[in-house]
């Protein structure tokens, strides 16, 4: 059974409507793939621990990533030599992180979490940039109005992009790309 794991970004879960739209997607189409959505903790190391224990030892063949998931499927690409879609993927999210300190409360664990000075150079020790760039797929949104697409256009050059004029940071009609993120996956 072939293995996928799709990341959510920073104040969301795996409840999110993207995540909800992938995870239904694969089930209705793929049966054959499993798909894991695990819901991410805010700090960073939490959060690799989160991605290590989801996958249990095992090698994801492909990892699809939203925004600070985006950030973090490239680690596990890096990671595991395996394909990736990012969607607004944020590029150095230490960067605009460092604008927002504070308690933030995950909705689905139901737990506070601190985002502090302290955690933004444990963001920076998981930055990656591509060694493989015709293994991504890097789906951006030019009226994203949380991250700058120009950005992500420049860190992941020589991958295949597709920007999307308007949109926003959702990422709008995201649904209508599974089948292009399935088949780019080599699931289909």
């Amino acid at each position: 059974m072939k293995l996928a794991l799709y990341l959510h970004g920073f104040a969301s879960s795996s409840l999110s409507e993207k995540a909800v739209q992938t995870r239904d997607y694969f089930a209705a189409q793929l049966p054959q793939v499993q798909l894991l959505t695990p819901d991410l903790p805010y700090t960073p190391d939490e959060a690799i621990a989160a991605i290590e224990l989801a996958l249990d030892g095992r090698r994801p063949d492909a990892v699809i990533g939203s925004s600070l998931g985006g950030f973090l499927a490239t680690w596990v690409a890096e990671r595991y030599g395996c394909l990736a879609v990012l969607v607004n993927p944020a590029v150095q999210p230490d960067q605009l992180l460092s604008q927002h300190f504070g308690v933030y409360r995950h909705s689905v664990l139901q737990q506070d979490f601190l985002v502090n000075a302290e955690q933004m150079p444990k963001l920076r020790v998981l930055e990656r940039q591509p060694t493989q760039p015709d293994r991504y797929l890097v789906l951006l949104q030019s009226g994203d109005e949380v991250l700058d697409y120009r950005k992500a256009e420049h860190w992941y050059q020589g991958c295949q992009i597709e920007t999307v004029q308007g949109g926003d940071h959702s990422f709008v009609g995201y649904a209508n790309y599974l089948p292009a993120i399935v088949k780019f996956c080599q699931f289909a």
